[in-house]
């Protein structure tokens, strides 16, 4: 097996990940941060892009905005399905309101929406609120095996 390389959501450096090593002990080799902590960062536009260009691991976006009801009724669900989901998938939220340029570059037209990028390529989305399990659920059979 190959190593993993995983974007910090703290400081954007790039940490090789042995394929053994612990991936939810790991710290980012930069500010010392842990990589993986079971709880989506809401990050802007330059770490969004680090995260979906040079991450090996999957990434699953949630595009929101502060004052859409259905988003922050998904916020819950959505942490818990990064506890479940993560180190194999990254979880990250993405404000539409303060990143109003990528949105628009991702053909945004509903919120909340939930985007899967695989290698560097949108794999998969959806949108509308879901429970935890219904997150977790799609996001498995979006990925290979």
């Amino acid at each position: 097996m190959s190593d993993h390389l995983v974007v910090c959501t703290h400081c954007g450096g790039v940490n090789r990940l042995p394929e053994q090593r612990p991936a939810l002990e790991s710290k980012c080799g930069k500010c010392g941060a842990k990589l993986f902590e079971g709880h989506p960062a809401d990050v802007g536009g330059d770490l969004f892009d680090k995260q979906v260009s040079r991450s090996s691991v999957p990434v699953l976006v949630d595009v929101w905005a502060p004052w859409c009801g259905p988003c922050r009724a998904m916020v819950p669900a959505y942490e818990q399905a990064a506890r479940e989901l993560e180190p194999q998938v990254r979880l990250i939220k993405l404000n539409s309101d303060n990143e109003q340029q990528i949105a628009a570059r991702l053909g945004i037209q509903g919120i909340p929406t939930m985007i899967l990028f695989d290698n560097g390529r949108e794999r998969a989305r959806t949108s509308g609120a879901m429970p935890a399990q219904a997150i977790v659920r799609w996001v498995r059979q979006q990925l290979p095996g």
